[in-house]
């Protein structure tokens, strides 16, 4: 597993991460023995960063890490990072970004996970408005000075949020949607990012599983899986299921993506490899639902860089199907 280092933590991560929203809520239901084999598998292919939420699940995710952080407590196990986050629990409102409600909800946090300090976390998507707000960001370097956290970072929406965000001198981190049907982060957020020194967190690396390539138009999600209940952006936004990308349109591009996968790839491992090659990604969170996918993630970080040509052609499909539906919305 490469190692990168992310971004102003001061801790160096396998590129190839877990994230976890799958274990608490959202994608049908995983019980807690197949949540837990999930994790292990994941540590058993060098996996050693997991993002989380207190939301997912009002709380479950970080439960089930908090069960599988005490075994390794036992074991002696290798540092394990966890990134949570936090703010999702309550109305999206500036006014409840506020000092007395970080301290609530990190102790919250703190409980699920069973430990004293948080290793990073991050605003879940905040309103436009927390990131002109010199007081919230005081509130989280707070966090960081009295120990609470050891630190701090941002989970966006959209591009001009994480420019916003990359200027704040104590940020750690962002995480943001990044993945070959949603490209436009490479133009100018991680370069922002690189020169500044934050890391970059990859969330929905498959687009909500399109790009396993497993998916048909016949495929039926279940009632309680956003793939569901989301795909207009009934519940939230729109942008985390499929990556907004209309469905149909989706399934062509994957189609058109399948020749330049290469023999023994699967093309879950080649959307995954395709943002290992972006070198200010600090980590790819792929979630996984059972031990068979988390080894399969974790593998795609062994494969050889793609070429330059297979670059290309993964823009273009890009540029021709998906760029005049979603490019200007995130």
């Amino acid at each position: 597993m490469e190692i990168r280092m992310l971004g102003r933590t001061g801790r160096q991560v396998g590129v190839i991460g877990l994230g976890a929203w799958q274990l608490g809520a959202g994608w049908g239901q995983v019980d807690e023995a197949d949540a837990l084999g999930t994790l292990h598998a994941a540590l058993e292919s060098g996996v050693d960063f997991i993002d989380t939420a207190d939301e997912y699940g009002d709380g479950r995710s970080e439960q089930i890490i908090g069960k599988l952080l005490r075994s390794l407590a036992r074991s002696g196990t290798p540092e394990l990072t966890v990134a949570t986050k936090m703010g999702r629990r309550m109305a999206q409102v500036p006014e409840n970004y506020n000092a007395a409600n970080f301290r609530a909800w990190t102790d919250r946090s703190r409980r699920n996970l069973g430990v004293e300090r948080l290793d990073l976390v991050q605003l879940h998507c905040p309103p436009d408005p927390v990131y002109a707000s010199d007081e919230v960001f005081d509130a989280l370097d707070a966090l960081v000075e009295d120990g609470t956290i050891g630190a701090y970072g941002v989970s966006v929406r959209t591009c001009r949020q994480a420019l916003a965000a990359i200027r704040r001198p104590n940020l750690a981190t962002i995480q943001l949607v990044l993945n070959a049907f949603r490209t436009k982060p490479l133009e100018a957020v991680l370069p922002a990012a690189a020169a500044a020194g934050v890391g970059i967190i990859a969330r929905v690396p498959l687009a909500s599983g399109l790009l396993s390539g497993l998916y048909t138009a016949a495929t039926v999600f279940g009632a309680d899986d956003h793939r569901t209940y989301n795909r207009r952006g009934e519940a939230f936004d729109v942008g985390e299921t499929f990556s907004g990308v209309d469905y149909a349109t989706g399934l062509e591009a994957v189609e058109r993506l399948r020749p330049l996968v290469p023999e023994g790839v699967t093309l879950a491992q080649f959307a995954l490899r395709w943002i290992v090659d972006q070198q200010a990604v600090s980590v790819v969170i792929p979630g996984a639902r059972n031990a068979e996918q988390a080894h399969a993630n974790a593998a795609a970080a062994a494969l050889a860089p793609l070429d330059q040509v297979t670059h290309k052609a993964v823009q273009d499909v890009y540029d021709e199907l998906i760029r005049p539906q979603i490019h200007n919305q995130w």
